[in-house]
């Protein structure tokens, strides 16, 4: 049996990448060979892969390599792709599990956004066009790929629905770079997840962001709608590379969110190893939604953030009533929201229901201390004015 050692070797993965994509130009060097190593050294020595973990690590990391050849090859081929603009993105940040994807997915229901979608994504070569924007070959390869995880993860899809035709997360893009929690999520990397969370300069990893942007709206176009928690804690640069984005912030109680994400991450960790354990999932998400909190309201007080390009929602009053919040989502990007496009949306809501009132996981699996957490995020939480919820 190969060990994880030899079967994630660096320069091996750089070959298996080259070979697949036909090509050896990976574009810009902009750090990402360190970022790289960074990874695997985490994952070889730290993540306790199952042989099956070590065969999913290494496709993972050469799909990501792949791809970023894929986007500089076409751009080779294409120069014009260099020239496109990237003009007033809308990109939806907050703590996971606060409500970011439904209404990420609701938004994209909107023709005059642009999302990008899980299979462009995952497979960008050649670059997509309007005319099988919908119908592409890829759209069924990558499905099958996501049905595959569902049959290893039973219930996953209803904990965090992904398809080839559902909007994907810019941490997805990130992984061509290797500055992405793509890769703390899915695996029990600490040695890394604490540079990620520390040290990194995160501007080569919004310019990269920005290539592949341009690749994908070269054949499609459009107004970008974009997601990931991962911003808030990197909103400075966000704002250094789109200076005229717009961002909506979610926000919800975070020890629901640790409940939340805790259960959702070990889930996601039982394919690659055997050790997954809450506790672990927990520490690591303690620290990171703590420092996510405290960094984005510094950026704020440090006037890095304009205010004025950036609209809080409550998770409380998403949910209770998604209609207005959406509404004053319009009003503040100057869009209007038009009765078919509304209608799609409420199609969308009832065609996806929200999950069982958090029944699939507790607070009390954390093993964290319950008084000594509320105390830390008080500040967040008397900020924004975030209630407290109930807590199994």
């Amino acid at each position: 049996m190969t060990s994880a050692a030899e079967r994630l070797r660096v320069d091996r993965l750089i070959d298996e990448a080259c070979i697949a994509a036909g090509s050896d130009d990976f574009g810009e060097e902009d750090g990402w060979r360190d970022c790289l190593g960074r990874v695997v050294d985490s994952m070889i020595h730290e993540a306790q892969l199952s042989p099956l973990g070590v065969e999913f690590g290494a496709s993972e990391l050469v799909l990501a390599m792949r791809n970023r050849l894929y986007v500089s090859l076409w751009r080779a081929d294409h120069p014009e792709v260099a020239e496109e603009k990237v003009e007033q993105p809308i990109f939806i940040v907050g703590q996971p599990r606060t409500g970011t994807t439904i209404l990420y997915d609701m938004l994209a229901q909107d023709p005059q956004l642009r999302s990008p979608l899980t299979w462009e994504v995952d497979n960008p070569y050649p670059a997509p066009i309007v005319a099988t924007y919908r119908s592409d070959p890829r759209i069924q390869q990558i499905q099958s790929q996501y049905d595959m995880v569902e049959t290893m993860m039973p219930g996953f899809q209803k904990i965090h629905p992904m398809g080839a035709l559902l909007g994907q997360e810019c941490v997805r893009i990130w992984s061509g770079q290797f500055r992405s929690m793509v890769f703390s999520s899915s695996y029990r990397i600490p040695s890394y997840y604490r540079w990620l969370l520390y040290e990194p300069d995160y501007a080569p990893a919004y310019r990269y962001h920005r290539r592949y942007l341009q690749h994908l709206q070269s054949g499609v176009p459009g107004r970008w709608l974009l997601k990931s928690p991962a911003h808030i804690w990197s909103l400075d640069a966000l704002f250094g590379e789109y200076p005229d984005a717009f961002v909506v912030q979610t926000h919800r109680d975070p020890l629901k969110v640790l409940a939340s994400v805790t259960a959702t991450i070990h889930h996601l960790r039982k394919i690659g190893s055997d050790e997954s354990t809450l506790a672990a999932v927990a520490e690591q998400w303690h620290e990171e939604i703590g420092i996510g909190l405290t960094r984005e309201m510094h950026f704020r007080d440090a006037g890095v953030v304009p205010i004025d390009r950036i609209f809080d929602v409550r998770f409380a009053d998403f949910i209770a009533d998604p209609f207005t919040v959406v509404g004053e989502i319009y009003d503040r990007l100057d869009l209007d929201l038009r009765p078919e496009v509304e209608t799609r949306m409420r199609e969308f809501l009832r065609a996806n229901p929200k999950e069982n009132a958090g029944a699939w996981y507790s607070w009390h699996d954390t093993g964290l201390d319950f008084d000594a957490v509320r105390r830390e995020v008080s500040e967040y939480q008397e900020r924004y004015d975030v209630p407290s919820e109930p807590l199994r």
